[in-house]
């Protein structure tokens, strides 16, 4: 079983994809030739031909409107937007046509469309390459917004992605790209959407967070297992539809929730989490559900990059605080 790295790995799922249905396509900015600004397609065309996988203008409206119309015709287009702060122009795309598709034509028509988008900071990148925005996708109902935090789960979630009837936006934590190997099984076995996973089995203290918090999130894990708390730490992996069921049962296991995510804290998708949770599960909580994320600012330049973003540290101490209520 190879060691990859999650860029590896999505094109190991690209390949994979391609080869098993010939429908599928990959186009956008740079992903021929250049094999991608991230190299996430590196090789493809070689392979596969310039039909398959094609070089667009630089245009996100363009790139998206192809995806649309391409799936609604019976191809399964996996389309790249080079950064999550070039997506806006995509909006139209998604909100008005992909995401209503089969709700507008009574289910005659269906999206099958991927719209893979590197997102995140923590890379030093200027303004406009660091955002994360996902709370703004999982509000346009019909749309499914998927993160990997891992090599293994993004080459099966990606598969799944361009496998589903329906339009995906898959969200690459691009700080996760080469942080890290570890064995992919890379024979074409999918992992189920719209489920959560649990990461780390734990009593005290549950911590809900994706994409590339997950990182610090395992870190932090061991740092208060030193210290004799143990915490069931959950990857929501699927944002939209989210598994609710997963988190609110870890909740009433553990009685607290802390919520980790690098986007701004206003209307993040954490806020969504606590709302569920309170909702569905105020009588098992031990402890206020606290947050630990990003701040209500743009992603600052290279040299404040580190004081944005949510740490170890911060949530080690968050999971502390939340262990003194009785």
């Amino acid at each position: 079983m190879p060691e990859l790295t999650l860029v590896e790995a999505v094109r190991q799922a690209l390949e994979y994809a391609m080869l098993e249905d010939d429908n599928v396509i990959v186009f956008g900015e740079d992903v021929g030739i250049n094999g991608g600004v991230f190299r996430a397609t590196d090789g493809l065309v070689q392979r596969f031909g310039s039909s398959r996988v094609r070089d667009t203008p630089l245009s996100e409206t363009l790139i998206a409107g192809m995806a649309v119309g391409a799936a609604v015709e019976g191809m399964r287009p996996v389309a790249e937007i080079q950064f999550m702060g070039f997506l806006y122009p995509a909006i139209d795309q998604l909100v008005n046509h992909a995401s209503r598709m089969r709700t507008r034509t009574r289910g005659r028509l269906t999206c099958p469309m991927v719209l893979r988008v590197p997102f995140g900071g923590g890379i030093h990148a200027p303004e406009h390459h660091s955002e994360s925005a996902e709370a703004m996708l999982t509000h346009i109902p019909g749309l499914r917004v998927v993160i990997p935090s891992s090599p293994a789960r993004a080459y099966g979630l990606l598969l799944a992605a361009i496998r589903s009837p329906d339009p995906v936006v898959f969200l690459e934590p691009k700080r996760l790209y080469r942080i890290e190997r570890e064995p992919v099984d890379s024979g074409g076995e999918a992992l189920p959407l719209d489920t959560a996973f649990r990461l780390n089995e734990g009593d005290h203290v549950s911590i809900i967070s994706w994409g590339a918090m997950i990182h610090e999130c395992s870190q932090a894990v061991s740092l208060l297992s030193e210290q004799g708390v143990s915490v069931d730490l959950i990857d929501l992996a699927t944002l939209s539809p989210l598994d609710e069921e997963t988190v609110l049962e870890s909740v009433r296991k553990t009685g607290r929730c802390l919520i980790v995510h690098e986007a701004a804290r206003t209307a993040g998708f954490g806020a969504e989490i606590a709302a569920r949770v309170a909702e569905k599960e105020l009588l098992s909580l031990l402890a206020p559900i606290r947050r630990v994320t990003g701040y209500d600012t743009v992603m600052p330049l290279p040299k404040l990059e580190h004081q944005f973003m949510p740490t170890t540290e911060k949530i080690v101490q968050a999971a502390l605080e939340s262990m003194e209520y009785a």
